[in-house]
């Protein structure tokens, strides 16, 4: 519509949640739909957390919060980040919002201006490149492919970069391809950026937690790095409370301070109670979420094996996340059942149509070769969709 912004026109709809969407259409007609396409882990939130919420009810924490959290929340993310991730922020530097997806948003929002460019290590999360056009910025792919495990190199950072480059945003371990990168590979990269002193670097952490024996590791822990990093974090995914909306950064003080200010025009302070119960998950050791990642490596070595066995699945071991990301542009320029798969996105929709198995494109990701599958559900469900992928596409 002619009346609508600019702005908004200029947006993607969200792949991920479009294909949700057309799920769930499906499953109203009455079609069995098995969906693999939201990063969602299909545990409950741990009893722990959820008393610490019904404690904070009970004690009538009700009002409204500051808005970058509440001090003792910001205190409790400063022990996690030390304990954790051997980064030393203090209560100023950390801002709690609505969600990763907000903090991410906050940030771009008050870094970057039209015309300046972002560099996205592809595959990207989908949600890294609207929100850079939201914030009017350009983004530059970077893009890598399943033979070098979904992994850029220094060198091909140091190409993209431009007098017009602003921000860097990495993710690791990475939605969509569960790749994580090492130390000596993140100082690599590093190295690169430190001879950039106006870039700034946007570290996504949200699945630190969901790994299968690589080390995580911070870039803000490089002391040449720190100062112009922005680590970003949440409970959404290690926890299972991606319905709680609780995320939060620790970045250099002036930049708090702005994500503070634009938050407070926008949403204030996230939900007091969701709040609460975030002490509770970022102050208990790690081991308490461990079932959870046990139980995420079985269902990997469960998908990678039967997926592996579909002709045309070209397949790497992603060592962190809750995804497999398959390259199969094998099926590109076939037919099947009489329809002519062109790309990935007709692929997903095959899978949909035909199996009855909700993906994701990678085109969604900056991968035009592969789609996303999500290994955040039952075992029974892994595979009895893989079952109907391989017989859709024999």
């Amino acid at each position: 519509m002619d009346a609508l912004s600019k702005r908004i026109n200029s947006l993607p709809v969200s792949e991920t949640l479009a294909m949700a969407a057309k799920a769930r259409e499906l499953k109203t007609q009455g079609i069995d739909i098995i969906g693999l396409s939201l990063g969602e882990p299909d545990f409950n939130t741990p009893e722990f957390i959820k008393d610490a919420a019904i404690q904070a009810v009970q004690d009538n924490w009700n009002s409204y919060s500051p808005v970058d959290g509440y001090v003792d929340l910001k205190e409790a993310i400063c022990e996690k980040f030390k304990r954790d991730n051997h980064i030393s922020y203090t209560p100023s530097q950390i801002v709690v919002s609505t969600g990763a997806k907000q903090s991410i948003a906050n940030v771009c929002l008050v870094l970057l201006n039209p015309g300046d460019e972002v560099l996205l290590p592809a595959p990207y999360w989908v949600s890294y490149s609207a929100i850079a056009t939201l914030a009017e910025a350009k983004s530059i792919i970077i893009p890598s492919s399943i033979e070098t495990d979904f992994k850029i190199t220094p060198e091909q950072l140091e190409a993209a970069i431009t007098p017009k480059t602003k921000l860097v945003m990495f993710n690791s371990p990475n939605n969509p391809s569960g790749t994580i990168y090492t130390e000596a590979e993140y100082r690599a990269l590093g190295k690169v950026l430190e001879k950039y002193p106006d870039i700034y670097i946007l570290s996504d952490e949200i699945y630190e937690h969901i790994n299968y024996g690589t080390p995580h590791f911070s870039i803000a822990a490089i002391p040449e790095l720190y100062d112009r990093t922005i680590t970003v974090n949440g409970v959404a995914k290690a926890f299972a409370m991606t319905g709680w909306r609780i995320g939060y950064i620790g970045a250099p003080d002036w930049i708090a301070k702005a994500c503070n200010k634009m938050q407070g025009q926008i949403t204030s302070g996230a939900n007091c109670i969701a709040q609460r119960a975030t002490i509770a998950a970022v102050s208990a050791p790690v081991s308490a979420i461990q079932y959870m990642v046990d139980e995420f490596a079985t269902r990997r070595e469960i998908i990678i094996e039967l997926l592996s066995e579909i002709p045309g699945f070209k397949m790497n071991k992603p060592q962190g996340a809750f995804y497999v990301f398959p390259d199969i542009s094998y099926y590109f320029g076939k037919t099947l059942k009489g329809k002519t798969i062109e790309n990935a996105s007709d692929f997903a929709f095959f899978l949909l149509e035909e199996a009855h198995v909700a993906t994701v494109t990678g085109e969604a990701f900056g991968n035009d070769n592969c789609i996303r599958i999500s290994y955040a559900a039952s075992e029974e469900n892994i595979r009895t969709a893989a079952r109907r992928m391989a017989e859709a596409l024999k």
